[in-house]
């Protein structure tokens, strides 16, 4: 197996050229947002934050933008057909373009559909909200997932509310405000958007025994197989493991893995990492505890291996995680406290989690990186091309340095406080 490491912040610092104190913003703590990697940047939209006490939604027309190379963070502000400030709402890029789907605001549960292209040549992030679409979408959720197949948007589960015309067998109900016949509970549907012919459809499925409704559950693919984990219902968590074939439509039914294997837990995240492995990471555990655990899944052995050695101090919950350029899985945000009954631990560092090993050139530019002061007078010995990507390196690890120099002199500072 592969070698794994976790760092909230890489530990050497850089001296030597590197961009102005104020170039090393960080994009807002929250939760409940939006992250996916196109190219070689990490784009990270909405969530929710808590102010003195009161849960409030980032700005709608920010797209906050992570260099993977450099390790800089900027701004960018958006325009066109904002969606609402919302989170839960579900991401997920096709062909350079961010998708969002369904999330909950001030106003309650959405099923609109936004589109935003990443790849814009004036720098301009325009928002275009889906109206002319075929079919029928779901009906209005949050904290559902997806599956990305074939340039399509599969999605599964998500708690939501629904009319009694719309009650069907793939909802469980949760509530019911009997005035105007509206239902809320868990959803175990599938309903894909085909981006190519702007359709909503729902796919007929033909075998197997679907997942039992449920929501903050976390979804990946891999090949033709769209894995899903967890999840909650009602007052319960889950640990199981399922996939649905994306050509065939039928279900694996509930997947008996060999050996030990993760507690039951929601908000978590699923990233698959390699042609045959899943990372599993974080979540809210069925005693309302924060995690810190990651597993490996690996499908030839049908196997889960716990990391023993990831640290234990930095557990997340609701937050986001995706692949970077070289196998590293990239978790942004998200709560280190039970959101439940103590909505504070909001987070705005990046965890970077290696789940194989570096590549020889990525290990020698970060070397440059850490001793860019002792190397300053050979730098300019490097080819052009290796001397950019040096540069980028050295940014990095300055970068890193003063966000934990920063993180550290918070912490001493709240430490002063409470004394």
């Amino acid at each position: 197996m592969a070698a794994a490491a976790a760092a909230a912040t890489p530990p050497a610092a850089a001296s030597g050229a590197s961009p102005p104190l104020q170039e090393f913003s960080v994009a807002e703590e929250r939760s409940g947002h939006c992250a996916v990697v196109d190219g070689g940047c990490l784009y990270v939209w909405g969530g929710y934050v808590s102010i003195e006490e009161n849960e409030v939604y980032l700005p709608n027309d920010e797209l906050w933008i992570y260099e993977i190379d450099s390790g800089l963070w900027s701004m960018h502000l958006m325009e066109g057909e904002l969606p609402p400030s919302m989170s839960g709402s579900c991401g997920a890029s096709v062909n350079g373009k961010l998708y969002i789907f369904g999330g909950y605001d001030d106003k309650g549960y959405s099923n609109r559909l936004y589109y935003v292209n990443l790849r814009t040549r004036n720098g301009t992030y325009l928002w275009e909200k889906i109206t002319d679409f075929k079919g029928q979408p779901p009906t209005p959720r949050d904290k559902l997932a997806c599956w990305v197949y074939k340039d399509r948007l599969i999605y599964f589960g998500g708690y939501g509310c629904r009319k009694q015309s719309e009650l069907c067998d793939c909802f469980d109900v949760h509530d019911a405000y009997w005035g105007e016949r509206i239902f809320w509970g868990w959803h175990n549907d599938v309903h894909v958007f085909d981006t190519t012919t702007q359709t909503w459809y729902q796919p007929k499925i033909k075998n197997g025994v679907p997942p039992q409704p449920r929501a903050a559950h976390s979804c990946t693919v891999l090949g033709n197989k769209g894995y899903v984990f967890g999840g909650r219902v009602l007052q319960k968590r889950m640990n199981d493991l399922h996939y649905l074939n994306l050509d065939t439509w039928v279900w694996s039914g509930k997947i008996c893995t060999n050996g030990e294997k993760p507690g039951d837990r929601s908000w978590h995240t699923l990233t698959s990492v390699t042609d045959s492995k899943l990372f599993l990471f974080g979540g809210l555990s069925s005693d309302n505890v924060p995690l810190s655990d990651g597993w490996i899944y690996e499908v030839a052995t049908n196997k889960w291996q716990q990391l023993t050695y990831l640290p234990k101090s930095i557990p997340r919950l609701w937050h986001t995680a995706c692949l970077g350029k070289e196998g590293e899985v990239m978790v942004f945000g998200g709560s280190k406290d039970d959101l439940h009954f103590m909505d504070t631990g909001h987070c705005s560092d990046l965890l970077i989690f290696q789940t194989q090993p570096y590549s020889l050139l990525r290990l020698s530019l970060d070397c440059i990186g850490k001793n860019a002061a002792l190397l300053e007078n050979q730098l300019s010995w490097l080819p052009s091309r290796l001397l950019e990507e040096a540069m980028d390196k050295i940014t990095f690890w300055a970068a890193a340095s003063h966000r934990q120099e920063r993180k550290a002199e918070a912490a001493a500072q709240e430490q002063i406080n409470v004394s």
